[in-house]
């Protein structure tokens, strides 16, 4: 069995006071495939800002784990370099810093080294080609005047270049038709084949996971996790939905009727 990259402990996470996430524990190994899901307000994203080490998101109590080592007081900065990485939902628009300026930053911050622009680029273009992007996309100002699908390309385009050891992809496939999906799950899979990287997927949807094999399955309700299980539970939660674990939750205490 592969050694533990990032584990939570007894996890409970506030917002702006108010409590949203209850006691979560959770492991991800190397290398390992992870999806979480559950119902809409469930608290699958508050979890991912909070493992990235977003500032509204407050550790009440417990800790996190990253190959060891305790980082729950660590800033998100700190945590990138330490090889975490968050796609959001809704990528920002930066106006006046192109995608390939902002790329090559966070590729020499992420490294700690200086890259010459020659290898960068070949870097950046091989995984253009990956992702079907366009070469020029390269010195448009990030994320403006993109499509919704195009900017989702762009977090797995920087997912191909950062390499990170445990990618969190926050509802990556949502509002997606079904090439881009394609596209983004080829991405997903170029980073799994070159660099053996964890992820853990938050998502309403199952398409990204189509092609994927997942190694274990979360369920979150209201803020606790009340089932796991082996990638067959994606199949089962697509046939029969969430309402079975809602029930068993409140059957057993865990959460509000």
């Amino acid at each position: 069995m592969s050694a533990s990259l990032l584990k939570t402990e007894q996890l409970n996470v506030s917002v702006e006071g108010k409590h949203i996430l209850y006691d979560v524990d959770m492991t991800i190994r190397e290398g390992e495939t992870h999806v979480l899901m559950g119902p809409n307000g469930a608290g699958k994203s508050t979890l991912g800002y909070t493992l990235m080490g977003g500032p509204r998101y407050h550790v009440d109590s417990g800790r996190i784990l990253l190959e060891g080592r305790d980082i729950t007081e660590s800033p998100a900065d700190q945590r990138a370099r330490d090889g975490l990485f968050l796609s959001f939902q809704e990528p920002l628009e930066v106006p006046g810093l192109s995608l390939q300026d902002f790329l090559r930053s966070a590729l020499e911050q992420r490294t700690g080294k200086r890259l010459r622009f020659t290898d960068f680029y070949k870097k950046l273009k091989a995984a253009m080609e990956v992702l079907h992007l366009d070469p020029s996309y390269s010195v448009r100002d990030l994320n403006v005047g993109f499509s919704g699908g195009e900017k989702k390309k762009i977090e797995i385009l920087q997912l191909l270049l950062f390499q990170p050891k445990l990618a969190i992809l926050d509802e990556t496939d949502s509002g997606l038709d079904v090439d881009a999906v394609r596209l983004v799950s080829d991405g997903v899979r170029a980073y799994q084949k070159d660099h053996k990287g964890a992820l853990l997927i938050i998502t309403h949807s199952t398409r990204i996971l189509e092609s994927l094999h997942v190694d274990q399955t979360h369920v979150m309700v209201e803020g606790h996790m009340v089932a796991d299980g082996d990638g067959s539970m994606v199949d089962e939660i697509n046939e029969n939905g969430y309402e079975s674990y809602v029930e068993r939750a409140i059957r057993e205490g865990a959460v509000r009727s």
